[in-house]
């Protein structure tokens, strides 16, 4: 019968259908064409096309799109779950697809070549349907995608339509529209609500497509094509067609099934191998059949975002993305500045160096207006989660000292940039309201180690710009937090050191107020994502491999006792041997992860092992000098990889559930592919080829492990208030304002006074000369506020001690 003779059943039962949810976050498979005229990214997983976005890497429009089978009798299978699945590329490094899916049965073969037109906004799959038994007429094939447009199950819209004569199926939300169209004509087409009215109910119960709604409208809905197997032999063009109204994706839809599909699978491939050859050849086929270099190269490539200066996202995918609705819009298709340069860092490592300056130039566009970054964002630097990270302020910082050194900044006016950033970290700093976990405020030795190490190069970008006073000024402040970075994070005489026979270690975090304490104690942290009654605990029992920052960037020596003694603690606690190799957790009671019964995380858990940890811990290794070993977890990484090739956040550590697919050593149900692992390991490929770190900055090893640099000064701030100083040090009170401090170290029987000194960067600070005063003198200080010629009306007191804060 003609499309235009059926007689549709009009709008569909069952609004707005049932819950919508993601799908699996464990993915085989991301692409997208290197062409920046086609905005289309896909991922795959256990066979099929998942979450698909347009026209930013942003912005998923589909949820899943696969085929159904049946007899018309009393078959039904479904081809993500009833089927077998083989996954490969085309070309190596090439992120096109070629799956087959076999059925459990043996009653038939799917294969799909996948990937996008290098030239158009289509998804295009050039399928091949044969049957092991019986013929053509023994099957009915149908195609079924569940529209998510603009992040959303519900609110869509989906009806029969066609474009010019061509019969398509269309969904749409706002400004975006879907069309779905085949290079045989659909011979039967539905819409539908999810779980109520869609095709997946209608031909699982009887066989067939016996209702063909023409329309499901402002709900979670699905759309249901039948492919005629009999006119296309088994061998069809199925595209996905995405524009702003109907008519241009239906156009769009036409324009590629016009085309000749081989030639646009020959440009896709040619255009990702010419990128390739333009990268760094470090890679190899390991073990497991990946070069999982070259398809490292390809994770952080494809995230990028082709509209918006090359954002780029943290992953193509939501964790445990099955379990979540509407209400998590963002997944990890957010940037966040951290991820953002970690995924720079790996291009430069790889040679892609005009790609890391776009994330530099990204970066640039993105700073709010008091010089830091949210903590993550959207693609168009809208906040998402409104946190402050303070390593995420100084990451960029690092680039761009990363891209000097590459000569990519020549054209480049950074300073401003640099300028402000470097003015709200020592402003804020050193305590962060976020650690890198994104969990607890306070001093945290990773975010140390990264704001010291911005310090210094921002210090030496301003010389550069000719401010000596703020270069001289941010030489000063990074000595004085380097110099104080064991007494505000390293442990020593707990239950810990006696159990481990360890002197000391750093831990994880200590409370923002321990700012005075000789040695932290006796103070709680939260622990998030974990159920009341579990969620705070004392902290100096909280550690976390984070203090190997310390050593990556060049703050302690690999063979520091300190550092050396809280590895020791950090593998007592915190490493699990996996059938595929060991595992480091984030930090111990972590709870975000699976629950021990496998189900998934849904706001408490149990935390799992990283392999991001292992590459962490691999260069460690490397600059202790020990190569095999930093080798030999490079190879961990390779093993515990996906069946596609891509490294995933988490590992499932414990025994296997074989019914929730989790097995010990292979990827849990977190995110897949995750780019920050992906970028450690392709800077652990170019670290071991240099037998060097690859982004370890050389002018704090040369100042703070060479030659060990020591502050003279104790720093009283606002934020950062301290009630003790060791003798023979320098006061140096810094304000927000400019004040004239009244001081005086004999209970005010004696005043002096001090202007303060305007830094250039929002800060104003007065050194008292305090170096010369003996122990037990108490210093007292007040503030007269010049511009509103007013007092503070409050007292400060500082008492000198003999070597017992700093």
């Amino acid at each position: 019968m003609n499309q235009k003779e059926v007689l549709y059943d009009g709008e569909a039962p069952g609004h707005p259908g049932k819950d919508p949810s993601w799908t699996s976050s464990a993915k085989d498979g991301i692409g997208t064409s290197i062409s920046r005229e086609s905005l289309v990214w896909f991922t795959l997983s256990n066979g099929i096309v998942d979450e698909v976005y347009y026209p930013r890497i942003d912005q998923a429009n589909i949820r899943d799109l696969q085929f159904l089978i049946s007899n018309g009798i009393d078959l039904f299978e479904e081809e993500k779950i009833d089927c077998d699945h083989k996954i490969s590329t085309l070309d190596e490094g090439v992120p096109a697809y070629k799956i087959t899916n076999t059925s459990h049965k043996r009653r038939y073969t799917i294969e799909k070549t996948i990937l996008t037109d290098p030239r158009r906004d289509v998804l295009l799959l050039k399928v091949k349907f044969t049957p092991l038994k019986g013929n053509f007429d023994d099957y009915h094939l149908y195609t079924i995608l569940n529209p998510h447009v603009k992040n959303f199950g519900y609110g869509n819209d989906s009806w029969v339509g066609d474009y010019k004569g061509i019969p398509m199926l269309f969904a749409q939300r706002e400004d975006v529209v879907l069309a779905l169209a085949c290079s045989t004509p659909f011979i039967k087409m539905s819409c539908g609500f999810y779980g109520i009215s869609d095709g997946w109910q209608d031909i699982n119960k009887n066989h067939t497509l016996s209702h063909q709604y023409s329309r499901a409208s402002n709900g979670n809905v699905v759309i249901t094509g039948e492919i005629d197997l009999k006119a296309s032999n088994g061998n069809f063009i199925l595209v996905v067609a995405f524009g702003n109204n109907p008519a241009e994706a239906g156009q769009l839809a036409r324009s590629t099934l016009f085309n000749d599909i081989d030639q646009i699978i020959e440009a896709y491939t040619l255009s990702w191998l010419e990128f390739q050859q333009k990268c760094m050849n470090l890679g190899q086929v390991g073990k497991k059949g990946f070069n999982i270099y070259r398809l490292s190269i390809v994770v952080l490539k494809t995230h990028m975002d082709k509209r918006l200066s090359d954002g780029t996202i943290a992953s193509l995918s939501i964790p445990w993305g099955f379990a979540k609705g509407d209400d998590d819009l963002g997944g990890y298709h957010l940037v966040w500045p951290r991820d953002l340069v970690e995924t720079a860092g790996g291009l430069l490592a790889v040679g892609a160096n005009i790609e890391a300056l776009h994330i530099m130039i990204y970066l640039m566009s993105t700073q709010n207006e008091d010089g830091h970054w949210p903590q993550n964002m959207w693609l168009d630097g809208t906040e998402y989660w409104h946190g402050i990270q303070m390593d995420e302020t100084a990451f960029p910082i690092l680039l761009a000292y990363a891209l000097k050194k590459n000569g990519q900044l020549k054209k480049i006016n950074i300073w401003p940039t640099i300028k402000k950033a470097v003015s709200f970290l020592a402003c804020n700093g050193p305590v962060s309201q976020e650690d890198r976990w994104e969990e607890d405020p306070g001093y945290s030795p990773f975010t140390l180690a990264v704001e010291i190490v911005a310090l210094l190069i921002a210090s030496e970008f301003a010389k550069e710009a000719g401010e000596s006073l703020i270069a001289k000024y941010l030489t000063e402040v990074a000595d004085y937090w380097n110099s104080n970075i064991e007494k505000w994070t390293y442990v020593k005489y707990s239950h810990l050191t006696e159990r481990l026979y360890v002197e000391g270690y750093y831990v994880r975090i200590s409370p923002p107020d321990f700012s005075d304490a000789p040695s932290p104690k006796d103070g709680y942290v939260p622990i998030k994502n974990r159920p009341p009654g579990e969620n705070r605990a004392l902290f100096e029992y909280i550690v976390s491999p984070d203090a190997l920052a310390l050593v990556r960037f060049g703050l302690r020596a690999a063979d520091d006792p300190r550092i050396v003694n809280t590895v020791k603690v950090v593998d007592s606690m915190l490493k699990t041997e996996t059938s595929t190799g060991p595992v480091w957790h984030r930090y111990n009671k972590d709870g975000y992860g699976e629950h021990l019964n496998g189900d998934p995380f849904d706001g408490t858990g149990i935390g799992r092992g990283w392999p991001l940890l292992a590459g962490e811990r691999a260069h460690y290794e490397l600059a202790k000098g020990n190569i095999d070993r930093a080798e030999k977890l490079l190879k961990v990484m390779e093993m515990q990889v996906g069946s596609g090739g891509l490294i995933p956040e988490q590992i499932w550590d414990a025994e296997d559930i074989p019914h929730k697919n989790l097995f010990n050593g292979h990827p849990s149900g977190s995110a897949m592919p995750l780019v920050w692992a992906h970028s450690e390991y392709v800077k652990l490929v170019r670290s071991l080829e240099d037998n060097n770190i690859f982004d370890m900055p050389f002018l704090t090893k040369q100042r703070y492990v060479k030659e060990n640099h020591p502050s003279n000064l104790k720093i009283w701030k606002y934020n950062h208030k301290c009630s003790q100083m060791d003798v023979g040090k320098i006061l140096r009170i810094e304000l927000r304002v400019p004040a004239r401090v009244r001081w005086s170290i004999d209970d005010w029987k004696t005043i002096q006074e001090s202007e303060t000194i305007d830094t250039g960067l929002g800060i104003y600070y007065v050194d008292l000369p305090t170096k010369d005063l003996s122990e037990q003198v108490k210093l007292s200080f007040t503030f007269h506020w010049l511009a509103q010629d007013k007092w503070e009306n409050i007292n400060y007191e500082i008492e000198l001690t003999n070597k017992s804060s700093d």
